[in-house]
């Protein structure tokens, strides 16, 4: 079964942005003269993904307000405490409907290849409980660190140093019923898939660019003018 519903995560403080962030949700930040999460809906167009749902918590009415009157997003709002990824997408699952879903982080900027378009082509619910999008560490700019995955030959997944999580999957949401506390992280969801090895991953074949500190900005314009220039 092909998921036929996204979760885009817009909950989120925004800390890392710093003053970027003290008046509006990290979301509306523009990269290129459009607000992030314009970005991000505009690769759920393009893959034609009929039903979004955008979580929402922090400065959320700025947030609903750019999102009024846009046909096929619905909100699922956290309150009063913010819920974390995992307790995020459990609180949407009426909104989602059944059957696996894509999730998108809000916070990051792609070139190439639709991210979500490429997870649908490898997706493959008979073995697979989630496939994460990866971005080579030479390739992940805005990023730091030594890497989230190592995928083996056939993509299975295992944690290390190695290929950065991008911020896009496809994911059974099953298992989430078996977590008990109300926010939690999909760390959570994805060690239940690794122990059972049944979490992939695939390697995007675009660029990408994390937006979640100011230096990302400038780094993601650059990007897009690259690709622009191509």
């Amino acid at each position: 079964m092909q998921p036929q519903a996204l979760m885009l995560f817009a909950a989120g403080f925004g800390t890392r942005m710093g003053d970027l962030t003290r008046s509006r949700p990290k979301p509306l930040i523009p990269v290129a003269g459009r607000p992030l999460i314009d970005h991000a809906l505009d690769l759920c167009d393009a893959a034609g993904v009929g039903r979004v749902v955008v979580n929402t918590h922090y400065l959320a009415d700025q947030i609903h307000t750019h999102l009024s009157g846009r046909p096929g997003i619905a909100i699922s709002h956290e309150a009063p405490d913010i819920l974390d990824t995992g307790g995020g997408l459990r609180h949407a699952l009426p909104l989602l409907g059944a059957g696996p879903v894509f999730s998108l982080n809000s916070d990051a900027v792609w070139t190439g290849p639709n991210p979500l378009d490429q997870l649908r082509a490898e997706w493959d619910g008979a073995r697979m409980d989630g496939l994460l999008l990866l971005v080579p560490r030479d390739r992940a700019r805005g990023h730091g660190g030594t890497g989230d995955f190592i995928p083996d030959a056939a993509g299975r997944l295992t944690r290390g140093p190695g290929a950065v999580y991008s911020g896009a999957q496809i994911l059974k949401p099953d298992l989430l019923a078996d977590i008990r506390d109300s926010a939690f992280s999909l760390n959570r969801l994805w060690d239940s898939m690794l122990a059972q090895g049944r979490l992939y991953g695939v390697l995007h074949r675009g660029g990408w660019c994390d937006v979640g500190h100011p230096g990302g900005i400038t780094q993601a314009e650059a990007m897009l003018a690259e690709a622009r220039d191509d």
